[in-house]
C-alpha cells in the first residue's frame, strides 16, 4: 500500500484531485468483488488490534478515557461489527429474488445490491474511533471507495486514526484528511455520492444544504435532548446504577446520554440519595482521581458547562470544577425550572437535572411538545406504561429499564428521526446505508402479448379491468 495523505493547507492534493483519484480508482471495479471487500474488512481488523495502545493513548490525552472505556466504546466496539460484517458479508451482497405481477409474466425480478461509489465520512470528537470507523466498516463492506474526516476536536485521535488507515489503506481506495472546519467545508464543495455526518443539528443543516447542491444523499447523525423518566414502580438500586452509568460514562458527552431526569415526587428523595451513593461507588469520593472517570474535550465545552451549572436549579451532588484539568464531577441539580438553559439546550457533559412530576400523563405531552430525541428511556415496572410511551413518543429508539446501552446491539438500526437525524446504522443497516438498491427486471421474447399496446379497444379495457379487480 502507499503511504500517503491528503494536507489540503500544503496544496499538494487538491479536493477535487481528491475525489477524481477515488472515482478512478472505483471505476476499475475492484471493490465491487466480493474477495477484496472482504479483505480490507480483515485488513481493518488487524490494524485495529495492532495499533490499540496507540488508540489508547490517544483517547486518553484528548478525553481521559480508560481502558475499559476503550475497549467497550471505541476499538472493541469496532471489532464487534468488523466481526458482523465479516460474517454476514456474502449474505448482504446477495441478490434477493421478488415476485412480479401477472401483467410482467414471464419474466424475473431482482434487487441487486450495488455500491454507491465515492462517499465522504465527517467523524465526530466524543468517540473518535468508533464514530469515525462504524461508518467505514459499512462503507467497505458496501463496496465503496471513502474519504474520512475525523473530528479536529479530538486531535490526538485524529493523527492517529489518520495514521492507522493510511498505513492500511491505498490513499486512492481510502483516504484521510486532517483539518478543521475550511477543510470539511472545502470536501463538502465536491460531489459525493453519499455523505455521512455525526454531531449537531447546526453543523448538519450546512452538511445538508452543501449536499443538496450536488443532490448528494445524506446520514445525519445527532444528538438531542434524550429524556429519562422514573415513575414510582421503578426499582430504585438498579435505577440508579443504570442512569449513573448512562449519564456519566464518557464524562456524559454521549449523544445518547441520559440528557434529563423526570423523576416521581414519592421517589425523588430516596433516588437522589441513591444516586448519589452510585456516584461514590463508580468514581469515589473524589471522582478526580478516578482513572475511571474521563474529562471534558476543550475548554470551550469547560466554559460552556460551567455556565449551564449556574443557570438555575440547585446543585445537590458534585458541582466541582477545574478548567485547567478539563474536569467537571459528576453534578446534580435538583429544582430545575422548564425554561432554565439545561432543560432547554443539549447538556452533552456530566450534568444531570432533576425534574419531579405528579402526573405521567404530562411528562408525556411535555416531552412530545420537544424536538424528536435519539431516545426516550423509562424505568417502571409497569407493563401498561411501557407500551404507552413506546406508542406515544417519537423518537430514534427508546429503551425500557436502561440506558444507552442499545448502542450495543448491532442488530438493532441506530439512528435519530426529525431533528436527532435521518438515516440509521450498525450491523446490516451500515451495509444498507452505503448501498444503492438496484432493482432488475428481466423478460424473454418468446411472449409479446399485445394487450398493453394501442391501438386500445372495449375488449382489452374490459380485460385490464378484470385484471384490476375493478
Amino acid at each position: 500500500m502507499v503511504n500517503t495523505s491528503a494536507q489540503f493547507s500544503s496544496g499538494s492534493v487538491s479536493p477535487a484531485d481528491l475525489v477524481k483519484r477515488q472515482r478512478d480508482f472505483f471505476g476499475l471495479g475492484y471493490t465491487r468483488s466480493f474477495d477484496y471487500r472482504l479483505r480490507r474488512l480483515q485488513e481493518l481488523r488487524r490494524a485495529l488490534v495492532e495499533e490499540e495502545p496507540r488508540l489508547r493513548e490517544a483517547l486518553r490525552l484528548d478525553l481521559g478515557k480508560s481502558d475499559f472505556d476503550v475497549l467497550s466504546s471505541e476499538v472493541g466496539f469496532c471489532l464487534t461489527e468488523l466481526d458482523m460484517a465479516i460474517k454476514n458479508l456474502p449474505k448482504w451482497m446477495r441478490s434477493q429474488k421478488v415476485g412480479l405481477p401477472l401483467t410482467l409474466l414471464p419474466g424475473s425480478g431482482r434487487i441487486m445490491p450495488q455500491p454507491l461509489g465515492v462517499v465522504l465520512i465527517l467523524g465526530a470528537w466524543n468517540y473518535p474511533v468508533q464514530l469515525t470507523l462504524v461508518p467505514l466498516i459499512g462503507a467497505i463492506a458496501a463496496g465503496n471507495c471513502a474519504i474520512i474526516k475525523p473530528s479536529e476536536v479530538a486531535p490526538n485521535s485524529s493523527r492517529a486514526i489518520a495514521e492507522l488507515l493510511q498505513r492500511t489503506f491505498d490513499p486512492m481506495y481510502v483516504t484521510t484528511v486532517e483539518g478543521g472546519a475550511n477543510t470539511s467545508q472545502a470536501l463538502l464543495e465536491e460531489r459525493f455520492d453519499h455523505i455521512f455526518y455525526t454531531g449537531g443539528p447546526t453543523i448538519a443543516k450546512v452538511v445538508m444544504g452543501m449536499a443538496a447542491r450536488h443532490l448528494t444523499p445524506v446520514t445525519l447523525e445527532l444528538g438531542g435532548k434524550n429524556p429519562c423518566i422514573v415513575d414510582e414502580t421503578a426499582d430504585i438500586e438498579v435505577t440508579a446504577r443504570r442512569v449513573v452509568w448512562g449519564k456519566y460514562f464518557n464524562a456524559g458527552q454521549t449523544c445518547l446520554a441520559v440528557d434529563h431526569l423526570w423523576v416521581h415526587s414519592s421517589i425523588k428523595s430516596q433516588l437522589l440519595q441513591q444516586i448519589a451513593r452510585t456516584i461514590a461507588e463508580f468514581y469515589g469520593e473524589a471522582p478526580h482521581q478516578s482513572a475511571d472517570y474521563g474529562r471534558i474535550v476543550n475548554q470551550y465545552h469547560c466554559d460552556r458547562l460551567q455556565r449551564l451549572i449556574t443557570s438555575g436549579g440547585r446543585i445537590v451532588v458534585g458541582g466541582q470544577f477545574d478548567p485547567t484539568q478539563r474536569y467537571l464531577s459528576p453534578t446534580v441539580i435538583d429544582e430545575v425550572p422548564l425554561n432554565s438553559p439545561l432543560m432547554q439546550e443539549e447538556i452533552f457533559g456530566p450534568v444531570l437535572p432533576i425534574v419531579p412530576y405528579d402526573d405521567l400523563d404530562s411528562v408525556l405531552r411535555y416531552v412530545n411538545q420537544q424536538p424528536s430525541p435519539l431516545a426516550v428511556y423509562l424505568f417502571s415496572a409497569d407493563g401498561d406504561r411501557h407500551q404507552q410511551f413506546t406508542q406515544e413518543t417519537q423518537s430514534g429508539a427508546i429503551v425500557i429499564n436502561d440506558a444507552v446501552v442499545q448502542a450495543a446491539a448491532p442488530n438493532l438500526p441506530f439512528g435519530g428521526v426529525g431533528n436527532s437525524g435521518m438515516g440509521k446504522y450498525h450491523g446490516k443497516a451500515s451495509f444498507d446505508c452505503f448501498t444503492h438498491q438496484k432493482t432488475v427486471l428481466k423478460r424473454p421474447f418468446w411472449l409479446d402479448v399485445n394487450v398493453r399496446y394501442a391501438p386500445y379497444n372495449s375488449q382489452k379495457l374490459s380485460l385490464l379491468r378484470r385484471l384490476m379487480r375493478i
